[in-house]
């Protein structure tokens, strides 16, 4: 259903862990509540880190209550006629779908709002990311500090018992300061893919 003359549109916060995605995401969920706007709050059923799996939460403990879902589908067929809102948390861990749901969404009026890091461990793109960033009236990427540099961070380091995470891992494993660093491009380390590129050199 068409909301009358209202324009929809997609708004993507991206970038690495720790960079303040979580947070930005409630800050902008928070002002259209103010402004009294209805709202709906997704975020993926893999993430059930800090409070928990029925709330969006940052790395310091703000939190907003949201459903879990574990299709883009799922998030399309519990969306009120009525809302204006919709956020969207952890978007990487969703289907391709979630590209189609947020523009169908988008072109019946609604405000997409979608948060999520565009790169995996690797610092490969990771999932749908690179496509809502494609179709996004707005984009907002967000940096970290590398834990190493401390310069700019734009990777997400993974470490295995403290050391960095082989190239053929598992793309997926949910974690916070334990599993994962901030850092940047060149301190960023990934083992075979390094060791594969120093060949070609």
């Amino acid at each position: 259903m068409y909301h009358g003359t209202r324009p929809g549109w997609i708004e993507v916060i991206t970038g690495v862990m720790f960079s303040g995605k979580s947070e930005e995401l409630i800050r902008r969920v928070r002002r259209g509540i103010i402004a009294r706007r209805r709202v709906q709050v997704f975020k993926s059923h893999l993430d059930a880190r800090y409070a928990g799996l029925y709330t969006v939460s940052t790395h310091d403990g703000r939190e907003l209550e949201a459903t879990p879902v574990d299709s883009a589908a799922e998030i399309f067929r519990q969306v009120r006629p009525d809302t204006e809102l919709v956020a969207i948390d952890e978007a990487q861990f969703l289907d391709p779908e979630v590209v189609t749901v947020a523009s169908a969404l988008a072109a019946r009026g609604v405000r997409v709002l979608l948060a999520g890091t565009d790169t995996d461990f690797r610092g490969e793109p990771f999932g749908a990311m690179g496509n809502l960033l494609a179709i996004a009236e707005s984009v907002d990427k967000l940096q970290a500090i590398c834990v190493i540099c401390g310069d700019l961070a734009t990777r997400n380091q993974r470490l295995v018992d403290g050391k960095p995470a082989r190239y053929d891992s598992p793309t997926i494993l949910v974690g916070g300061r334990e599993a994962y660093e901030a850092r940047c491009r060149h301190c960023h380390r990934v083992p075979r893919r390094d060791e594969d590129q120093t060949a070609l050199l």
